[in-house]
């Protein structure tokens, strides 16, 4: 498609210059720019769709850089990008060093934080609010957030710290979903706040009559506004956010231009807090995301279908759930990302989707399994660093047999440093009590899930998101009947290599090629893959004789560096005697994996297959 006007769009000046007969064009164009880009590169497609409208408005009424926009998690943020100056980038878009798939600080002056993670927009709004204030700079700042993100607790801690007179305007999108459908009292209540026509037209009356009383004295001004707000209540009903000192428009139709700019202009004219409730569809303008916007909230460029870890993960304790009506299926809102939407259909009343909330799921979790239920509470690796508390204090401190199922436990070459679960095996190592396993086949992870059942303990269990490396299964796991949960060893030889690899997780794709290839040059080389981390004084029981006379072991890891599994093995070697100069490390060194131009993200970190294979020979 030819896009006539969108080339013409580099920057929110142009944008500007625009006349108003030409937006509808403009974002038939953004549309269909979006639906072929993300095509080839994958994204996230219906959020993006359902917000061209907002997009567009919001740059031709406020001036950023100068007013500030922060897009809650960022997703959303793709036609703001497009009309910031960074349409010819979006090839790039979603690979390392390219352009993010979220806003990024570094990027754009226009994205004015950088997210990734949900429900912090408001917060981080409101600090940009009050500096302004505090400067007495008269700038606007716009906080865009989703009804998904509304489940956050954070969004309510920050309504909670929000002053009336800052010139701080909060977009409230409610379009039903946050990558599924959302679930609990706030989405509910959300969906019932209206402002009708009459209340309208009487709060401005009463305003402008309370605003010529004016000389009747404070006191008696202070009942008359006392008493309006007990007429407003008991004729038009509670408003939640008027309640909190806020004023409120909407709902607005988010998808029609015109509606919506006007309902931008007044929120801006009021120069004070506004929370300006808009109602979009997900997926507008394109109908196959318009039917199925939880298929196309992101999409990826492969149309092939396989098992990936999470649908095995499903499947497997559906299948226990059918014999133990004690297990228990906890989700923060990825139910469907982690799988256990397909235990919701199963078991409903066994199911709990508590929104964007990690921290409340995670102690949720812990309550359950204090009233002897089995919880499995799957969550990304990147969210499970906001409920660190719920793990130690709730779950770990009271040794609750909480099942952590870490879904995303690898780099995120797509989505980048937000995304990355590259920290999980670190911050998880150094709590008490707590068992880590890191399955990587199909057997493997069905292994583990049984092995959860018999542990009376707290347990995480990491996979990666994707499917089964068919060699790993094919080398380590030809033994079907073998149901214990330990190390495999790719050797057969009664003595050991000259070169031992030793690794876990998703790194054993790079780590078998690198093994091969110096085989191939005639290198005496084996690799031991451990399933089992955590305890490690255990693992350590396992390990050593597979590694002890190797001219030199190397511990490669898919996770930072400092504090990792690594080092705490290499602690506990020496301590048994191990020889350490023999004993090296590749991993993440200290740095968010966050590369500034084009790479191989393996090779760049030294954890690649030929970055591990020049390691091992190095001393």
């Amino acid at each position: 498609m030819e896009y006539k006007i969108l080339n013409k769009i580099n920057s929110p000046e142009d944008l500007k210059a625009l006349s108003e007969k030409e937006i509808p064009l403009l974002l038939t164009e953004i549309r269909s720019f979006l639906v072929d880009t993300l095509s080839r590169t994958g994204g996230h497609l219906a959020s993006n769709l359902g917000v061209a409208e907002l997009s567009v408005a919001l740059h031709r009424v406020f001036d950023s850089p100068r007013d500030h926009i922060i897009f809650d998690v960022g997703h959303q943020s793709y036609v703001h990008k497009i009309l910031t100056g960074r349409r010819e980038e979006f090839d790039t878009l979603r690979t390392p060093g390219g352009l993010s798939g979220f806003t990024k600080m570094d990027e754009s002056c226009h994205d004015a934080f950088g997210a990734g993670h949900s429900s912090t927009s408001v917060s981080a709004a409101l600090g940009y609010a009050e500096s302004d204030k505090l400067s007495k700079n008269d700038a606007y700042t716009v906080a865009v957030l989703g009804d998904g993100s509304y489940t956050g607790g954070m969004v309510h801690e920050a309504l909670n710290n929000a002053s009336s007179d800052l010139k701080l305007i909060i977009i409230l999108n409610e379009n039903g979903m946050s990558i599924s459908v959302n679930k609990g009292r706030f989405a509910s209540y959300l969906s019932k706040v209206r402002m009708s026509k009459g209340y309208i037209s009487w709060k401005r009356g009463t305003k402008s009559f309370l605003g010529r009383l004016s000389f009747i004295g404070r006191a008696i001004s202070s009942f008359l506004g006392f008493f309006k707000r007990k007429i407003k209540n008991s004729v038009f009903s509670s408003n939640y956010f008027e309640d909190l000192g806020l004023y409120y428009i909407g709902p607005v139709d988010g998808n029609d231009y015109k509606k919506l700019t006007t309902a931008l202009k007044e929120a801006k004219r009021l120069s004070k807090c506004v929370v300006v409730h808009i109602k979009t569809q997900k997926g507008y303008g394109y109908t196959p995301a318009e039917k199925e916007p939880e298929e196309f909230h992101s999409i990826t460029n492969s149309e092939e279908k396989k098992d990936t870890f999470h649908s095995v993960f499903a499947e497997e304790i559906i299948s226990h759930a059918a014999g133990d009506e004690r297990i228990i299926g906890i989700t923060a809102a990825m139910g469907q990302g982690t799988g256990l939407s397909l235990f919701g259909e199963k078991f409903p009343e066994r199911y709990f989707d508590v929104g964007i909330a990690e921290e409340h799921a995670l102690t949720f979790s812990a309550g359950l399994a204090a009233n002897k239920y089995k919880p499995y509470m799957a969550i990304y690796s990147t969210f499970l660093q906001r409920a660190y508390d719920s793990i130690v204090h709730d779950i770990c401190l009271q040794n609750l047999p909480v099942r952590i199922m870490i879904d995303r436990a690898s780099l995120s070459v797509g989505d980048g440093a937000t995304h990355h679960g590259i920290f999980d095996v670190a911050f998880l190592s150094h709590v008490p009590n707590m068992t880590l396993l890191s399955p990587i086949s199909f057997t493997a992870l069905r292994n583990a899930i049984s092995y959860s059942l018999s542990v009376d303990s707290p347990i995480a269990i990491r996979y990666p998101n994707r499917c089964e490396d068919e060699r790993v299964a094919r080398i380590f796991y030809s033994d079907e009947n073998y149901k214990d949960v330990g190390l495999r060893i790719s050797y057969k030889e009664e003595s050991v290599p000259d070169y031992v690899f030793v690794t876990y997780g998703s790194l054993i794709s790079e780590v078998l090629p690198a093994a091969e290839d110096l085989k191939e040059k005639g290198y005496s080389v084996g690799v031991v893959l451990l399933e089992i981390l955590k305890p490690y004084e255990k693992t350590v029981d396992m390990l050593l004789p597979y590694i002890k006379g190797a001219k030199r072991v190397l511990f490669a890891e898919e996770g930072i560096k400092n504090g990792g599994a690594g080092m705490i093995i290499g602690d506990i070697l020496s301590s048994r005697g191990f020889d350490r100069s023999v004993y090296d490390i590749a991993a993440i060194e200290d740095n968010f994996a966050c590369p500034k131009g084009k790479v191989n993200l393996y090779e760049y970190l030294g954890i690649g297959r030929k970055a591990l294979g020049e390691r091992i020979l190095t001393k």
